[in-house]
């Protein structure tokens, strides 16, 4: 089971979140998760390109089963972020979905030199943390540093739907504020302060809770079924 949110939440064993990941991946038919894309946005979502740098092969070949679910053509993947800093220059994707913690250049390193306008050359792609790292302190890390959207695995393919649109649909502008260079904060202010992630914080709980909840019926139906 997944590591509890607020404490040091990694999961140990990548073939155990895989494996989680999966079997809730595939519970979706492609029908019921292309569902989940409104009419208006199904042209718009066939057309994106998508760059999942992550280091663990099976959890990236997740996420591409679950972008694929819902419509997404253009995938691309690398196993460690100088390959994903390199992806970016080459493929210019619509959005990176990125690990934390990986070796050589790990998420704060790749967020942190992808939102450097004077050195980078893509630097408002927009960053979405995809991570096994539940930790306050690594969610308000990530938000200050520019990344657009948080989320926990193992993650619903919803979930990670409704962070594609609030990027892509729902764009908030990209701000220059002394040495903080990235999205707009949701709330009043100039900058991503400890009030704006713990309102991404919050949300990931929220997520969690409802995937949590999700498991939980599907469980139950399971067992109803048998």
């Amino acid at each position: 089971m997944p590591a509890k949110l607020g404490t040091v939440s990694r999961w140990k064993n990548s073939e155990k979140v895989t494996r989680f990941m999966s079997s809730k991946s595939h519970s979706l038919t492609q029908t019921s998760a292309q569902s989940l894309v409104p009419k208006q946005l199904e042209e718009r979502i066939r057309a994106i390109k998508i760059l999942i740098v992550d280091d663990d092969y099976h959890m990236r070949k997740v996420v591409r089963t679950m972008l694929s679910a819902i419509g997404v053509r253009e995938i691309y993947d690398v196993n460690d972020g100088m390959a994903g800093l390199q992806a970016i220059r080459t493929i210019i994707p619509d959005v990176v979905i990125l690990d934390w913690e990986m070796p050589h250049v790990n998420g704060a390193e790749f967020v942190r030199t992808v939102r450097s306008p004077e050195t980078f050359p893509f630097p408002q792609v927009p960053i979405i943390v995809l991570t096994g790292h539940g930790e306050r302190s690594c969610v308000v890390n990530a938000m200050q540093l520019g990344a657009n959207e948080y989320l926990l695995k193992p993650v619903s393919t919803k979930a990670l739907f409704d962070r594609l649109i609030a990027v892509l649909a729902k764009p908030r502008p990209i701000v220059k504020n002394g040495n903080y260079y990235g999205p707009a904060p949701r709330r009043s202010g100039p900058e991503v302060n400890q009030s704006e992630a713990d309102s991404i914080y919050a949300e990931m709980v929220e997520v969690e809770r409802q995937n949590q909840n999700d498991n939980a019926q599907k469980n139950a139906d399971d067992i109803i079924m048998i």
